[in-house]
């Protein structure tokens, strides 16, 4: 099977996979919501529910929708989903389309930095300690990697602020710009992005650096690592071209597997620094439970998963061959 017949077979199946799992995870999220033990219109109230009379929370819970059937609701929302409203935020008081816009585009500038720093660090690192196995070097990484694997995201966030802005000095705690800033300019952008995408990348690097290697450890006793040093090439040639390039294959399937882990990070370190984006507003709204916002969101992650997991079986099958002689999709 070609290149380009065996992507298009993938994209359709997964294609046909995503619409039920998107109907069943926003199904669930509506049952979910139903036994929810809060109140969204007393959320809503806050103080003023305590002074605000039985008719008029009636009245705003008959506005909102909330005394219709549960089967009607998700129906009547599926419906508007179809047609591009995502309803209206009821903590932010704005349309949720317009909520998410305008801070989609800081979650993904934050998150595809941590994730090319975390590939770069992971890949170098990993393959350090595979090759140094047994030195201080090889201790040293793969300590500091089974340590920041048991470290809640929040907590490394909370030193990170501790060390390089309370401490230091060097950095900005969090925020977009500067107190005083009235403008958006790229330099306040990127110092204070440095410790966000450090913390997201730091915490998420520490299974690659891991798995990489153990791959790498175990590609360098294959016989063709031994061959290619047999026949003397450079060790620096048969470690990245034939030990690292083996040992990355079952990385590229991982890879999508850990996107879940990736968006959870991302809503602790928005919510830390205080970072204007999506993962972030996920907090508030789940406090506020501004429910159009987080079943939006929570699709939008669930879209974000599926799109992940794409890209990953998509890479693997451009990067080996085989699975496109035996049609593996």
């Amino acid at each position: 099977m070609s290149l380009s017949g065996a992507l298009a077979r993938l994209v359709a199946w997964r294609l046909a996979f995503v619409v039920p799992l998107l109907l069943v995870v926003t199904a669930a999220m509506f049952g979910l919501a139903k036994a929810s033990p809060f109140d969204p219109v007393r959320q809503y109230l806050g103080e003023r529910a305590l002074v605000t009379s039985p008719e008029i929370r009636e009245q705003i819970r008959a506005n909102w929708g909330l005394d219709r059937p549960l089967a009607e609701q998700y129906l009547t929302w599926l419906g508007n989903l179809l047609t591009g409203d995502l309803g209206e935020s009821r903590s932010f008081h704005r349309p949720v389309a317009e909520v998410i816009g305008e801070r989609l585009g800081w979650t993904m500038l934050v998150t595809g930095a941590a994730i090319v720093l975390m590939l770069a660090a992971g890949l170098v690192l990993g393959t350090i300690a595979a090759y140094r196995q047994g030195s201080w070097a090889d201790r040293l990484i793969t300590g500091v990697a089974y340590a920041s694997e048991a470290a809640p995201v929040f907590w490394i966030g909370l030193i990170a602020i501790w060390i390089f802005s309370v401490t230091l000095g060097w950095l900005p705690a969090g925020g977009l710009t500067d107190a005083g800033s009235a403008t958006v300019t790229v330099g306040e952008v990127a110092r204070h992005m440095i410790l966000p995408v450090a913390v997201l990348a730091f915490s998420q690097s520490s299974w690659l650096v891991l798995f990489v290697r153990e791959s790498v450890i175990g590609a360098l006793r294959e016989d063709f690592v031994i061959g290619a040093r047999a026949r003397g090439l450079r060790e620096r040639t048969v470690l990245a071209g034939h030990a690292l390039r083996s040992a990355l294959l079952p990385f590229l399937t991982l890879l999508g597997a850990r996107i879940p882990e990736l968006v959870t990070g991302a809503i602790l370190v928005e919510s830390v620094f205080s970072w204007p984006g999506v993962a972030g507003t996920a907090v508030r709204a789940a406090l506020a439970v501004d429910f159009p916002l987080l079943a939006a969101l929570t699709l939008l992650a669930t879209v974000a998963v599926v799109l992940g997991n794409l890209v990953a079986d998509a890479a693997y099958v451009i990067a080996d061959p085989r699975t496109r002689v035996l049609g593996v999709s």
